[in-house]
């Protein structure tokens, strides 16, 4: 069995010209070699796998080659390069801070620093995850690393910037490295492919660059895993099923089902999605980045933020002409607000379900809120067939001649346009808009309102109403103020008396109660006016309490109540408290 060595290592930059990405760090360290303004400390942060320890062990091995080329780039063929590639360079020295980050291992670096390079000039020092060093091994470390040997170099690389103490941040030359994008992860990957004598499927190394999320080591790590399931061929189903990743030919059709309006269709399709095991938010998330391709598609402009392959590229554009940017926009703030609610909706699939329902009507929604008619409802054979072109507001439908004669004369002006003939639907259709305020304005005479003005209510019947909402209440306070308050008819309105005026706002407060008696007596333009009669609340004050009864008191009252009590104390020789 031969020893396997992964793609991250067998292939990890050697010069900075391999290095991924990281232009601006590459240039302006050839820059400080070759001005000789080198820095003695410098910091090198970004995320994971982008090339920040690969930088640091570059720039070490030129600092100690001994043939530099002309653009400051290592040999790779002298005695210090190839001692370093064996890991038996003594003037090269690495530390993982995440292990490493007590002060007496500060304190054994701070010794091998005094001892000078006994081949080279420079001993170099990299401490990698330097933000795990403890605080007492920063403060130890500061004096070191301001004035260090002429000779001593240091490298610090952290994924956590924030971390590093202010003293240290100001003795570094710091380097801010980037995440590497998916073109640049494509054609790193492209070229292994090609030493490597594997055919590989362009769609294939976009989705592996999309879902190492700018880390070329997990880009690289990924390869490896794919080549290890299909072997010399890498195609994009295999990609998609080791990964766990949606095909973008879900999305295409889902979204082609929301602008036909098609609900069984969207509802079958995700529960196809649910069924090959894959997560509600991890579909809806999906659908939401198409969304966005397709708004990015309505403007040639926007075009360069699609991170897709060519044939991709021209598949949204055709469908991105068919979707209004007024549904993308609406829909991708359904999309958003799901994902945000997935993780506390109890009912999962119920919630990803409703989002989907919202995006399928839409359309329908705008156009009853711009007060543009729709058109009557339609198969969805007919919308899909029709799905090729851009979509845009239906007009009003127009009867047909034939059906026009079978109307009356007089009843054509006030009359619906005629309803379709009821066709089998499933249980998720919904009936269509057929006619539309805006346009029956002025045309269709509507039942006026009856005018309850003239029509005397009765006291009783207010009364009893008033007590029904009473009922209601579930608050004590207003259920009391409810209870005391005196009604009255004067002049076809209602008259509510209270006896304070924190009883007349917590009445007027209660917008339920006039909604009430309105509804009840069908009485739209009922008013009630609320007086406050002070000398009310006195006349129903409570009594005052009494004085409490004496024992003696108490005795009287029971035996005036029972004579026999009297004989009884008689014959016991007991003696009332008090006499």
């Amino acid at each position: 069995m031969t020893n396997f060595v992964v793609s991250a290592r067998k292939y990890r930059p050697t010069r900075f010209d391999d290095v991924v990405g990281q232009g601006h760090v590459s240039q302006t360290l050839k820059n400080a070699l070759q001005s000789d303004h080198l820095a003695h400390a410098f910091l090198f942060c970004g995320p994971r796998g982008v090339g920040k320890t690969t930088c640091a062990r570059i720039l070490a091995k030129v600092l100690n080659c001994q043939n530099v080329t002309a653009d400051f780039e290592p040999c790779n063929v002298c005695d210090n390069c190839k001692s370093f590639h064996e890991n038996a360079s003594f003037n090269i020295i690495e530390l993982d801070a995440a292990s490493n980050n007590s002060v007496e291992h500060i304190r054994t670096l701070i010794e091998q620093v005094r001892f000078q390079p006994q081949q080279g000039k420079y001993k170099v020092f990299i401490i990698d995850e330097v933000h795990m060093l403890s605080q007492s091994a920063f403060n130890a470390f500061l004096k070191t690393l301001e004035e260090p040997p002429p000779y001593a170099i240091f490298i610090l690389a952290t994924t956590e910037k924030h971390k590093i103490i202010p003293t240290i941040l100001s003795r570094c030359q710091i380097y801010d490295f980037k995440r590497i994008q998916v073109p640049d992860m494509v054609k790193h990957l492209q070229g292994i492919c090609k030493t490597e004598g594997i055919k590989a499927a362009p769609e294939a190394l976009h989705i592996i660059a999309q879902k190492a999320d700018g880390a070329l080591r997990d880009a690289l790590s990924i390869f490896d895993r794919i080549v290890s399931f299909s072997g010399k061929e890498l195609i994009y189903e295999d990609v998609i099923a080791n990964l766990n990743v949606l095909d973008y030919d879900y999305y295409f059709r889902a979204v082609d089902a929301l602008l036909t309006e098609d609900l069984p269709t969207i509802m079958l399709l995700f529960d196809d999605v649910l069924r090959k095991g894959f997560d509600g938010d991890l579909f809806i998330n999906g659908l939401a980045e198409h969304l966005r391709n397709l708004l990015m598609c309505q403007d040639p402009a926007t075009l360069p933020l699609l991170e897709l392959v060519e044939t991709l590229q021209a598949r949204y554009a055709k469908q991105a002409q068919q979707s209004p940017p007024s549904f993308l926009l609406t829909a991708l703030q359904i999309a958003n607000d799901c994902d945000v609610e997935f993780k506390s909706a109890r009912n999962r699939r119920l919630h990803v379900e409703m989002a989907l329902i919202k995006m399928t009507y839409i359309q329908r929604a705008v156009s009853l809120a711009s007060g543009i008619p729709m058109q009557p409802s339609e198969t969805p054979e007919k919308k899909k067939a029709d799905v090729s072109a851009p979509v845009s507001a239906p007009t009003p439908p127009v009867p047909p001649a034939s059906e026009e004669k079978k109307v009356p004369e007089p009843e054509r002006e006030t009359s619906e346009p005629p309803k379709e003939e009821p066709k089998k639907s499933s249980s998720f259709d919904t009936p269509r808009l057929t006619t539309n305020l805006h346009a029956l304005k002025g045309k269709v005479s509507l039942p006026a309102q009856a005018d309850r003005g003239d029509v005397e209510l009765e006291l009783e019947e207010v009364q009893a109403a008033w007590g029904q909402y009473m009922d209601t209440v579930q608050s004590e306070s207003i259920r009391s103020v409810i209870k005391t308050t005196d009604l009255a008819l004067e002049d076809g309105k209602l008259i509510a008396t209270v006896g304070s005026s924190f009883a007349e706002n917590a009445l007027r407060e209660e917008k339920g109660m006039m909604e009430h008696l309105r509804k009840t007596f069908e009485f739209p333009s009922m008013v009630w006016e609320i007086r406050v009669d002070e000398s009310k609340r006195k006349a129903k004050a409570p009594p005052p309490r009494k004085k409490p009864l004496t024992t003696k008191e108490k005795y009287a009252q029971m035996k005036e109540a029972n004579p026999l009590l009297a004989k009884m104390r008689e014959r016991l020789d007991l003696q009332p408290d008090g006499e």
